[in-house]
């Protein structure tokens, strides 16, 4: 059993976060934190380095409190909601959890939704929490 959670560095990311460890602690389950990037210029060497740092800090934090944890960045040009399905069927996922974030109509045309398609195309529950 595991559940997966799609994390950045937001308060949205950190709400998903606490509530995936919740869930992984009530049904004894293995948690898999994904950052995922597309890469580019957007994402430099710094900020990369940035993110690992942040995601060792999160991962010696909960195997400390007893949490089973795996913790993959993912940077090779796919979308987060790509990475996060892929792995959750492949883990055999019983939940992702996502945070979502308020964007306008024209905000959600433009950039795409990848929480839709998470709720959409995921293998299994989704469990959608606000920052």
């Amino acid at each position: 059993m595991s559940i997966i959670v799609g994390y950045v560095p937001t308060k949205e990311g950190r709400a998903a976060l606490d509530r995936a460890v919740a869930e992984a602690r009530l049904r004894s389950a293995k948690l898999v934190v994904i950052n995922s990037n597309r890469g580019g210029r957007d994402f430099d060497g710094d900020q990369g380095a940035r993110s690992e740092e942040e995601l060792d800090r999160i991962k010696d934090s909960l195997e400390a409190e007893g949490v089973e944890v795996e913790v993959r960045q993912l940077v090779r040009g796919k979308e987060p909601a790509e990475d996060l399905i892929a792995i959750a069927d492949e883990a055999d996922a019983d939940l992702i959890v996502i945070g979502l974030r308020r964007r306008t109509p024209v905000g959600k045309l433009i950039l795409g939704s990848n929480a839709q398609r998470i709720l959409l195309d995921a293998p299994c529950a989704v469990l959608a929490v606000k920052g």
